[in-house]
This record gives C-alpha cells, structure tokens and sequence, in this order.
C-alpha cells in the first residue's frame, strides 16, 4: 500500500450530513442542506418531516439534485484515483474484528508503522456502525486512545487519534466515564486536543475535536473544567472572529460554547473579556451564514442574555436586538424559538426600555403577530402573547401621554 493513500482528505461538505460518507447522489432539500438521495430518502421515508440537520419542518418533500457539488466531487475523486493504486490493493484496506483486535494489540507509538495502523483502524470505523459500535465496545480501546492523547504532541498522531475517537464518539455508551478518563484521570489529553484545535490545515481534525470536547461536557463540573482549560477560550474566539472559517467549523465552535456556557463567571468572561457579543453580532447580520449557524447564534445569545453583563451589551446595542427580532421568521422553527426568547427576556422579563425601543423601531411588534399567526409552538405563541401585553401598555401610555401634553396647551388653567 503506498504511504499516501491512508491521508485522504475528504472536504466536510462532500459528505452526507446524515451518513457521514461521501456523496454519490447529493440532492437538496427545501432547507438548503445537501444530503445523500439514499440516506435522506430513508429517512423521509420513515415518517419524517424535517430537515435532519436544521430540524426545520419540511413545507415540501421534494428533492433536487445538486449538479454542481455532484460535478465537485466527480472532480476531486478522479484526482485522488490518479494517486492511489488498483482496486485489488485498495480491497486489502478491508479489514475484520479479528484483524483489527491484532493491530491494536501491536499498535505502539513507538513504532513506525503507528500511523499506518491507525489509518487501518480509521478505515475500518467508517465502513459501517456495527464498526464504530465494536470498537467503542472493545476492551481498552477507549482508554488506549485518551492515554495516546494525554502522552503524544505529536500532531499527525494526534490527528489520527482524535479522528478514531470522533468516529465512535456516539457509540460509546458510558459518556461519564470519558468524561472521567479525560478531565480527571489523563488531564493532559485536553492539550493535546487544544494543540489539533489550533493547527490551521486540517478543518476536519479542529471539529472533530471541538465534539468531543461537547460530548464530555456532562456536568456543571466538567463544563468547568473544560471552558478553563489554558488557551480554549481565546482559541474559540479566534475560530469565530476568523473571516476564512468554514461554516461546519464555526457551527462546531458555536455548539461548544452554549454546552459550557453555564457558569456566571464564564459568561461574565466571555461577554467582558473576549468581547464575544460583537462577535455573535458580525455572524447573525451576514446574509451568508447557514440556517444551522445562525439558530446557534441565536441559541448562545439567548444564554447570555440572562447574565447581566450579556443583557446591558444586548440591550445598548439597537441594531443587535432589531437584528434578533429580523430572525423570529423565515429562517426556521429553532431561531424563531431562540429569538423569540431573547426578546421576551429582556423586554418582557426584564423590562429593559432600550430593547422594548429598539424593537418598536425594528417593527417588532408585526413580526409578533405574524409568529402568534404561525405554526409556532405553545411556549412561543404564550412569549408572543406576553410581548404583546408590553407592547400594547407602552403604547396607550405613549397615547395618553400625548393626549395630557395637548390639553395642557389647550385649557388653561
């Protein structure tokens, strides 16, 4: 096997979102997203009728086949084919339980062929879940991995390593455990995922260890331990704050911060030493940014707004809350939630005067009616109903206050 084929870099947005595979057939839903006609055609078929990347409820089922992407992979899989060898050397890469069982017990850092191993290894996690699901099972393998992390700087190793741990990340049943194992028992691991983080050419590598830094995020206690961790913080601003980031890498980023963001202290960090509400503002006001990135946007938002620090910012900024009230339509069922929430908070449940001005100048109040009017859900439609009470008092009194002010002029007294 030449060296060179075990380090194939797959673009993210060449793979099904839902099979995580390259895509034979790709093909549009009404959201936008992109998916594998196979993998969303079973999955409509079962009776669903969202977007399973979004969970925005489909208005049309219908499919539409993305020709220019499908045109893009055709052209970056004839240029790996030109670098590989035959198909009855690539058959060899199929490997089975068994095999697999003695390559990790021959597997040593030490040794030269470690990457080949682990490239083995990762090939045979991606043909199917039964895979991932026996490899997360398998006896030590877990714990083989977090060691690898918390002794190795090396980082194609660590690449190779945090790759095999995100493919069966959701087949490992015992989350706390890795938790432990990684925040507790081999601290070290959590630099060696800081150190992927930060290199710049592999985009796949940095997500896949920002989701494994989410799924050990179980408790208040590991959220902790993980949002101070020396250099995280400032990395995921970094990542948010970069114009070239892609948007499955900021989405990733954006999911790590709501799941440790649940600490004052963290959130008084985040809104007042790395200025992140200005960050969040750029991303939901460019016209560019996917459905998925701005419902998480919108999610972080929402949790910072009930620091008091986050409300101040949100609230001194009208362009921001107008902004917030623009996304409670035609993006989707979540943003519509999450912004409907930010809106309610501050100007129903807290009563900040700036937010309930900058939304009347916002046209809010129409956007409110038009969410009470939609298929929203009945937390929405009652924050909804809320908002309008606010509303409707501040404008009798605006009313009668411009009623007193005539006749004071009128009747002399």
């Amino acid at each position: 096997m030449v060296r060179d084929d075990l380090y194939i870099t797959v673009p993210s947005f060449f793979r099904c979102p839902i099979s995580l595979d390259v895509m034979k057939s790709p093909v549009s839903l009404c959201t936008g997203v992109t998916y594998d006609r196979a993998s969303i055609q079973r999955w409509l078929d079962s009776g669903n009728n969202t977007c399973p990347a979004t969970m925005q409820v489909l208005h049309s089922k219908e499919i539409v086949p993305n020709r220019t992407l499908q045109r893009l992979i055709q052209i970056w899989s004839d240029s790996v084919q030109q670098h590989r060898v035959d198909s009855t050397e690539l058959a060899n890469v199929v490997i089975s339980q068994d095999q697999v069982k003695d390559i990790i017990k021959e597997t040593d850092i030490k040794n030269e062929d470690f990457l080949e191993n682990f490239s083995k290894i990762i090939s045979f996690a991606r043909e199917s879940d039964e895979n991932k699901k026996f490899l997360a099972k398998l006896d030590g393998f877990v714990i083989m991995l977090v060691e690898i992390l918390s002794k190795v700087k090396d980082k194609d190793i660590l690449e190779q390593v945090v790759r095999v741990l995100a493919l069966i990340l959701n087949k490992i049943e015992d989350q706390e455990h890795l938790m432990n194992l990684m925040l507790k028992k081999h601290q070290d691991s959590l630099t060696s995922l800081l150190l992927v983080l930060k290199q710049e050419q592999n985009v796949d590598s940095k997500i896949e260890s920002l989701k494994i830094l989410e799924f050990i995020a179980v408790d208040a206690e590991s959220k902790l331990l993980i949002a101070e961790s020396e250099g995280l913080l400032s990395e995921l601003k970094h990542i948010l704050s970069s114009n070239n980031a892609d948007q499955p890498l900021i989405g990733s980023c954006l999911s790590c911060l709501v799941s440790i963001s649940v600490s004052k202290r963290l959130k008084s960090k985040l809104i007042t030493n790395y200025k992140l509400i200005p960050e969040l503002k750029k991303l939901i006001t460019d016209k560019n940014v996917s459905v998925s990135t701005t419902e998480k946007v919108l999610k972080l938002l929402e949790t910072l707004c009930y620091s008091k620090q986050g409300r101040a910012e949100i609230c001194n900024d009208s362009n921001l809350v107008q902004a917030i009230v623009q996304k409670m339509l035609k993006v989707s069922g979540v943003a519509t939630e999450h912004a409907v929430t930010i809106v309610w908070s501050v100007c129903y449940l807290f009563r900040d005067q700036r937010a309930q001005e900058a939304v009347t100048m916002g046209n809010g109040l129409t956007k409110i009616l038009m969410v009470m009017q939609s298929n929203c859900s009945p937390g929405v439609r009652q924050m909804s109903s809320d908002l309008l009470k606010i509303f409707r008092v501040n404008y009798k009194a605006s009313c009668l206050s411009s009623y007193d002010t005539k006749t004071t002029h009128i009747m002399p007294f």
